[in-house]
């Protein structure tokens, strides 16, 4: 399990967060431009701080709830074998996600680059997609009707003010 958990950390979130981030910073700095980073008496640094360690945080949650209570990872190649529906998974159904576009924005601000901005949109953009055409069929086949419960009374993208107390998962 270790191992799953680590090639899905260096595959998934380390493409996002690390490798395309790179390669579009690379190639601004190319064109002959370049980013200005944020220092500490920027207050894009300090909000970039906080943006960053809640979605750190946030991913960090929701990848501990797959492991635990889903007993799998985030990776489709070992998902969960549970549905999870604690923590932030009762007032939203994709938190891990959220986490992400936390960090990407978080590179964003430090970096003052609409490049990375855009990267952010494109990002989202692609699993406002995934999500519906091809991660929650997979989860009502592998759930069924616990999952399409939960799908009724948790938003996708936008949390719910009080938790949704349905199934205990």
């Amino acid at each position: 399990m270790k191992l799953e958990l680590i090639k899905a950390v260096i595959v998934l979130p380390g493409t996002a967060l690390v490798v395309v981030p790179g390669a579009i910073l690379w190639l601004v700095v190319e064109s002959g431009a370049s980013p200005v980073p944020a220092g500490p008496s920027l207050p894009r640094f300090w909000c970039a701080i906080v943006l960053g360690m809640s979605g750190f945080a946030l991913a960090a949650w929701t990848t501990r709830l797959f492991l635990t209570a889903g007993r799998g990872t985030p990776a489709p190649w070992a998902p969960p074998r549970r549905l999870v529906v604690r923590g932030p998974y009762r007032h939203v159904r994709n938190p891990m996600i959220t986490g992400v576009l936390l960090m990407l924005g978080t590179e964003s601000l430090f970096f003052g680059s609409w490049h990375l901005a855009g990267w952010t949109l494109v990002f989202f953009a692609g699993n406002a997609l995934y999500f519906p055409l091809v991660e929650e069929r997979a989860l009502e086949r592998r759930f069924g009707d616990d999952y399409r419960l939960y799908k009724a009374n948790v938003p996708r993208w936008i949390p719910r003010w009080r938790a949704w107390d349905g199934i205990d998962g």
